[in-house]
């Protein structure tokens, strides 16, 4: 059997900074506040951008808790659809996140609240989770998570879906990496948006990324609320301080006319205090707390029992990862020499060879060029296979508009749920954003793999060579164990050998 090393992560490297606040909400809040905590000389012109901009929420600061101001904040931010609300139909709240902001933690912790949840709506009896927005707005939503949660709910965020997309195209839009075709060509009131994107690593702007972070057609709710968590976990990694400051103006004109927050008509000590704690916990690692539901015997719903909604609430109140002293430590520790890793011959349980049939799937693009040799895996998940829109050979552009060759094979994961995808991706495109800041090294097969961690679980691994980088990425929710994502790794080669 092979020797492998546990599905314990090294507590650092990517996973301390990644920042995937959930929906188009928090990157333009982030960008408002790190304008608004980076440019102390101007920190007064900002703010009064910020109040001339901003709208307010009617009638929402009763149903917020008073905290102390130099305690911790827990804000509830709406991701919704005002496109709805102009056709006649009530406005939907499509995303619904808890942020913890706790000086007392060294990580700030933030949790997606499905959609679907079934819950109790104050004043309205059972129903769905967003429905409470449809109902009453802001304010009773926010008296459904406070209802829920059993927790203070201090400031509530509402921002619009256009806002999302004019914020991306703002900042130079995304590189993301696709796990498969998102398609869907019938849209209308009511109905799923229309969509069509191909598999593979590639620049997403405005109305592409917002309609990729929204897609739900054949996806349940926690693989939505995985892609939204992806695509600001790589926003984030793209888009730097520099770029928020040099364009604060417009951006906190965006902030304003696309959001409803409760402070917009405060005076400027508390909307500083505030700002100015989002910034200061944007330096701690974001931690994301896992929603415990699961899908009820009625499919149109998502239930959580109170166990494990206690055991959730717990765990966003008590995030933490120990002192600055010992990140440094920890953080030193890991710069060390690629470990060996051991192969014995044996595949991971539920992995299966497949040579022959990954020959002939490569053959044709493999056959139309010659710059980027293309590498597929021998071995692969044995309940799945490759998908009709794979293998895509396409071509990429940098921001500096240099052309790379690309291609993208995807893979599905049957038996764990909807929208479960896994891919090979190669290029001539040696440095692109997503291989910034690995968790660590191993060495398998004379190769030296870069490893990428999310918690405890490996969400992508690479390898490079003279001419292209190669990377294996897992499903949405992380359906690949640790060991098989390493051995389909493992497995990669080209045709012939």
């Amino acid at each position: 059997m092979s020797v492998y090393e546990n599905e314990q992560a090294p507590r650092l490297g990517w996973d301390m900074w990644k920042r995937f606040l959930i929906g188009g909400a928090l990157v333009i809040l982030l960008s408002a506040t790190a304008v608004a905590s980076g440019v102390l000389l101007q920190v007064h012109e900002t703010i009064a951008v910020f109040q001339n901009e901003s709208t307010p929420i009617p009638d929402i600061k009763s149903a917020l808790d008073e905290v102390d101001p130099g305690g911790p904040q827990t804000i509830l931010v709406l991701g919704s659809d005002g496109r709805y609300g102009e056709k006649g139909l009530p406005v939907r709240s499509d995303t619904m996140i808890v942020v913890r902001l706790d000086p007392d933690k060294n990580a700030t912790a933030v949790m997606s609240i499905p959609r679907d949840l079934k819950v109790e709506i104050p004043g309205h009896g059972t129903g769905k989770i967003n429905t409470a927005f449809a109902l009453g707005g802001p304010r009773l939503s926010v008296r459904t998570v406070k209802a829920l949660l059993n927790i203070p709910i201090s400031h509530v965020v509402n921002v619009n879906f256009n806002g999302f997309q004019r914020a991306v195209n703002r900042l130079g839009c995304v590189f993301v990496d696709i796990d498969r075709r998102y398609f869907n060509d019938r849209g209308g009131p009511g109905g799923y948006a229309t969509i069509d994107l191909k598999p593979g690593y590639q620049k997403l702007c405005g109305s592409d990324s917002l309609d990729y972070v929204r897609y739900r057609h054949t996806d349940d709710d926690f693989v939505r609320a995985a892609r939204q968590q992806d695509f600001l976990r790589q926003a984030k990694g793209q888009i730097g301080l520099g770029k928020v400051f040099g364009d604060r103006d417009e951006l906190l004109k965006i902030f304003g006319r696309y959001t409803q927050t409760d402070i917009a008509r405060d005076n400027d000590a508390a909307i500083f205090r505030l700002i100015k704690l989002a910034y200061d916990s944007t330096k701690n690692p974001i931690h994301e707390v896992r929603f415990r539901g699961a899908q009820s015997s009625d499919p149109e719903y998502i239930e959580i029992t109170p166990e494990n909604l206690q055991r959730t609430v717990d765990d966003f109140i008590d995030v933490g990862i120990g002192s600055t002293a010992d990140v440094a430590a920890e953080e030193q520790a890991e710069r060390k020499k690629p470990k060996p890793i051991r192969n014995t011959g044996r595949l991971a349980p539920g992995l299966v060879e497949r040579k022959e049939s990954g020959e002939d799937h490569v053959l044709t693009i493999s056959a139309k060029q010659r710059t980027l040799p293309i590498y597929f895996p021998k071995a692969i998940y044995a309940r799945g296979g490759y998908q009709r829109e794979s293998p895509r050979l396409y071509d990429i552009y940098d921001r500096n508009k240099n052309k790379y060759r690309a291609y993208r094979l995807v893979l599905s994961v049957e038996g764990k749920g909807n929208g479960q995808y896994y891919g090979v991706q190669g290029m001539t495109w040696k440095a692109p954003p997503i291989l910034d800041n690995p968790t660590d090294e191993v060495r398998m097969r004379k190769r030296t793999y870069k490893r990428y961690f999310d918690g405890r679980k490996i969400r992508l691994i690479a390898w490079e060579t003279p001419r292209a980088v190669y990377w294996v990425s897992n499903t949405l929710s992380y359906a690949l164990t640790n060991r098989q994502i390493m051995d389909i790794a493992r497995s990669l080669q080209r045709i012939g050998q």
